[in-house]
């Protein structure tokens, strides 16, 4: 098995990063956040004209991408800058229309990929956690048109997507893995009721209440959550990846802080003590990498194998994540939870990114589980 990227994948890479740094400062970061839709709809055309999310899709699929390595490569870069665009419901929503769409639904993708039309992916309710198989909402068939009931919460991107891809029950129990079928469903139609509101750590987000809303059926039916799993373990990749390019920012801001502060008269960098604390981040920071490229590289596996590796990762990824943050915060002190001072707000995206698709506790469980 081959872990090294390509000279396409590095360049993607180089070049995604040259360009946020370039016009993604954290201020404006912060100003898009913001604003009324909290995303920018002239970044995400630009990402799209970069070729960002192409690389989210295969060849297949109309893009030019689409591996575990190439989501890692693009998430990196997008969490070293705290990029709030929809790139995490773009690539949900999207695996799951390449992988079981018609071809005349898969031709939304070209739109997708050339960022003029939004999607994003319902499937979290409110009275579920972290378990893939509850699903609540119901489909129901009548006249040959399939009506969708029930209530999503969470949907990240939900908001600002004319397109949704949305999980309903069609046969068995609320926790049954059996009986989930996937709808897609414009998001304005009649008998869909939204309330879009901002993350704790900036990102957009919206509840949904389905109302006897019309879907289409996505694939057959009763045999989605095969499906949804792939998509959710593509999604905690992608996730891990922005974390760890969000921890090595937060690290190299307290390293840079350690060289500038004074403590009665001594640089603190000198302290051994806080020393010792950042060679431990370091060596942990290369544990998450390793952790993270094992994941990446065993998406196409089988589904045993592609499930232990994702769940080290994501558990590595809420562990450490939940180490970095902390130390940066407390060697940073009462600067760190300033506003105007960027480690806070990558100390709360790595700590709420942990609770994305399961938590540190849950993927350590899960991974035993599947011994």
């Amino acid at each position: 098995m081959n872990f090294q990227i390509t000279d396409d994948q590095r360049m993607l890479g180089e070049t995604l990063q040259r360009f946020l740094r370039d016009n993604y400062p954290i201020e404006k970061r912060h100003e898009i956040a913001a604003s009324e839709e909290g995303f920018s709809r002239d970044m995400w055309v630009q990402f799209a004209e970069l070729g960002v999310i192409g690389a989210l899709f295969d060849e297949e699929s109309g893009g030019y991408g689409g591996s575990g390595t190439d989501l890692t490569v693009v998430f990196e870069a997008l969490g070293r800058t705290l990029v709030v665009e929809p790139f995490l419901p773009t690539l949900l929503a999207g695996s799951l229309i390449a992988g079981r769409g018609s071809e005349e639904q898969k031709a939304v993708l070209e739109e997708v990929i050339a960022g003029t039309k939004l999607i994003a992916f319902a499937h979290g309710e409110p009275d579920g956690r972290y378990e893939l198989e509850h699903v609540s909402t119901k489909a129901e068939e009548a006249g040959g048109k399939w009506k969708l009931t029930g209530n999503k919460s969470v949907v990240l991107g939900g908001g600002a997507a004319g397109l949704l891809v949305v999980s309903a029950r069609t046969s068995g129990g609320t926790d049954d893995s059996d009986g989930i079928s996937l709808f897609l469903v414009d998001g304005n139609v009649s008998g869909v009721l939204k309330r879009s509101y901002g993350t704790v750590d900036g990102y957009p987000a919206a509840e949904f209440a389905f109302d006897g809303a019309e879907g289409k059926l996505l694939g057959d039916r009763d045999t989605a959550f095969a499906a949804i799993e792939a998509a959710i373990a593509r999604a905690i990749v992608a996730v891990s990846a922005e974390a760890l390019g969000a921890m090595e920012v937060a690290k190299d801001l307290t390293v840079e802080y350690m060289h500038t502060r004074k403590q009665f008269g001594v640089i603190i960098g000198k302290f051994q003590a806080l020393q010792h604390r950042m060679a431990d981040v370091l060596i942990e920071l290369e544990q998450m990498r390793s952790g993270l490229i094992n994941a990446a590289a065993h998406l196409d596996g089988t589904r045993d194998m592609r499930e232990r590796h994702v769940s080290a990762a994501k558990h590595l990824a809420g562990r450490i994540g939940r180490q970095v943050a902390e130390e940066a915060i407390q060697i940073h002190g009462g600067m760190g939870m300033t506003w105007e001072y960027p480690v806070g707000h990558y100390a709360k995206r790595i700590t709420m990114i942990d609770h994305l698709f399961g938590d540190t506790d849950h993927h350590l469980e899960r991974f035993i589980a599947l011994g």
